[in-house]
């Protein structure tokens, strides 16, 4: 069975059973313990040092779980009744509640929380849970699907403040390192379960543009936790649970948790009343070094993010890469593959510098500084919802440029055209155009921009004649009028 992809809402507390010492028999006798753990609270004290907080994860939790939320997000849907009613004109949509379960945390005292964005995605009312059983209602201030994280308000009563789990900075985790994961698995409240980090910068993207580097644990995490916290022996939040690779739908011990340091970039803009995360781009196609590669570059190991293809004046060109070059580190830090490279751009604060170390194609090694800069939104966005007697009725087109296609996820050196953004109703629905779909010709015409292709659904047409590019691959439909 093939392993899936698998959004998590929760956590589930594992606990490990103790074999008796020496052959004694274990007592079972009320308030009796032979190794101690059923001493009275008054007995049991915060450890001394950092040795002996291992023998309990108590202090740990103590301090981050208060500022571990469970949310609740309600949103009206609307259900398609059964398809063979359609057929006769009586399918009509009913409308519903859905409700979802989720974690979050607690990241500013005025009520600043991180989630999911698939916990609140069209939330329409959302509530929050603290640890104390008190509910307050949210309002979503940022929503970043790109890094499935979003920022939410929570409205507080005046002068209320509330606990706050801390976003590590320090960048020193490794793997090995123990962790807590602390979350509401399955809507049976807030739960405690411990791990290791298993990997980190660990890429689900095999081709490395997205950019996107996870933590991964094995700490037991299920559905109901998503949002929840990831947390090192300091207390500090090292990142946020996200989503699992599991057969069964449950845990198998490999999650993965958004890093610290994407939380604090997407929190920073959501706080400075950003509406979307600006992320720099490389401006340059990569490819990760493999064994065979790192033997025609001369490589002693397969290591490092291969330049294939450069972006005409984009910031690898102004940097001064070349195709063939390969970047063996950034921020001097190694860089292993080409989601490594990219998600150190893509992480960078505009305008920041991040220096390069690379490997020419001749062998030498150079230094070169980049600048992190957001991807050209040229030609200008000019973005609309369409509507009318023609294909396209229903669908919101824009103009493509790399600002565009980086944002929705695209290739950006398809060129220009206009790209279809959405498809929530009408014509464009039902024909099957998608999300991604780029319009090149309308009865013969060219579309280079979306006012082409305003004017061209404007002439009213007994027969329509398309040609879409999907895929990297161009697709020609005839509609009639």
């Amino acid at each position: 069975m093939r392993a899936s992809r698998v959004p998590v809402l929760a956590l589930v507390l594992l606990l490990g059973a103790c074999s008796p010492r020496d052959g004694q028999a274990q007592s079972n006798s009320p308030g009796t313990s032979s190794s101690g753990a059923n001493l009275p609270a008054a007995n049991r004290a915060p450890p001394a040092n950092a040795a002996t907080m291992k023998v309990s994860f108590a202090p740990v939790v103590q301090r981050a779980a208060p500022a571990v939320v469970n949310i609740s997000a309600r949103r009206l849907v609307r259900q398609q009744t059964d398809p063979f009613w359609s057929l006769f004109g009586l399918g009509v949509p009913q409308a519903r509640l859905a409700a979802s379960l989720g974690s979050g945390v607690i990241v500013r005292e005025d009520g600043i929380v991180v989630t999911n964005n698939h916990v609140v995605e069209n939330g329409q009312e959302i509530t929050i849970g603290l640890n104390d059983r008190r509910e307050f209602p949210a309002r979503i201030l940022l929503a970043d699907p790109r890094t499935d994280l979003a920022v939410l308000k929570v409205e507080l009563p005046p002068g209320e403040r509330l606990p706050v789990l801390a976003i590590d900075d320090s960048g020193d985790t490794q793997v090995g390192d123990l962790v807590l994961a602390i979350g509401n698995p399955f809507g049976v409240g807030q739960t405690v379960t411990n791990g290791i980090v298993s990997a980190l910068n660990r890429a689900t993207d095999p081709t490395g543009e997205a950019g996107a580097a996870y933590v991964q644990t094995d700490a037991a995490i299920n559905p109901g936790n998503s949002g929840g916290a990831l947390v090192d022996m300091d207390g500090d939040l090292i990142g946020v649970n996200s989503f699992i690779l599991s057969r069964s739908g449950t845990s198998s011990g490999v999650g993965f948790a958004v890093p610290a340091e994407v939380v604090r970039r997407v929190v920073e803009t959501a706080v400075g009343g950003g509406r979307a995360v600006v992320r720099p781009w490389l401006g340059a196609r990569t490819q990760s070094v493999n064994a065979d590669l790192a033997r025609s570059l001369d490589l002693p190991t397969p290591q490092g993010a291969l330049i294939a293809d450069i972006y005409p004046g984009g910031p690898a060109a102004r940097a001064g890469l070349r195709t063939g070059d390969v970047v063996l580190q950034a921020e001097g830090r190694p860089i292993v593959d080409a989601s490594g490279l990219n998600y150190v751009v893509r992480n960078a604060r505009p305008g920041e510098t991040i220096p390069l170390t690379i490997r020419r194609a001749d062998g030498r090694d150079q230094q070169l500084t980049l600048r992190a800069d957001p991807p050209p939104a040229t030609p200008a966005r000019d973005e609309r919802t369409l509507a009318g007697r023609h294909p396209f009725d229903g669908a919101t087109v824009a103009n493509l440029s790399p600002a565009v296609a980086d944002e929705l996820g695209l290739d950006p050196f398809v060129g220009q055209g206009v790209l279809v953004a959405r498809v929530e109703r009408g014509v464009a629905m039902n024909i099957g155009l998608r999300r991604g779909d780029i319009i090149r010709e309308v009865n013969g015409a060219k579309i280079a921009s979306v006012r082409d292709l305003a004017a061209a659904v404007g002439q009213p047409a007994r027969t329509w004649r398309l040609a879409i590019e999907r895929d990297g691959r161009i697709v020609t439909a005839t509609f009639s009028g």
